[in-house]
């Protein structure tokens, strides 16, 4: 039986290979995914400068519960809307190591409805 702690190892050393190919930068900045077992958050962030250029969060928005698809995609169609403020139509999809399924999906396809290129 693989413990909590072990999962979120593999998790980690997942996305540190996928950060090896995926970069954010000012045409394309990267938006990453952080699910946790209560909330789900997303950042829209340009890796060559180091800044946060839009987020949101199951916390932010004050959602009942942030642990349901529904939150995500409410978090997804969030940070659509808030990058686009920034002038941001594309972005590199960063699933922060969790497989893309449930939460993450739900999430990646709102944003896309919502405005979103990736």
């Amino acid at each position: 039986m693989i413990t909590q702690t072990k999962r979120n190892e593999v998790r980690q050393r997942v996305h540190t290979r996928i950060r090896e190919k995926i970069s954010g930068t000012a045409e394309r900045p990267r938006l990453n995914v952080y699910r946790s077992l209560n909330h789900i958050y997303a950042q829209v962030i340009d890796d060559q400068k180091g800044v946060t250029l839009a987020s949101a969060s199951s916390m932010a928005l004050k959602l009942k519960t942030g642990g349901n698809i529904a939150a995500a995609k409410e978090i997804g169609k969030a940070v659509a809307e808030r990058a686009q403020e920034k002038g941001v139509k594309k972005v590199v999809f960063d699933r922060g190591g969790y497989l893309y399924h449930g939460r993450i999906k739900a999430l990646a396809d709102a944003a896309r409805e919502a405005g979103l290129e990736f």
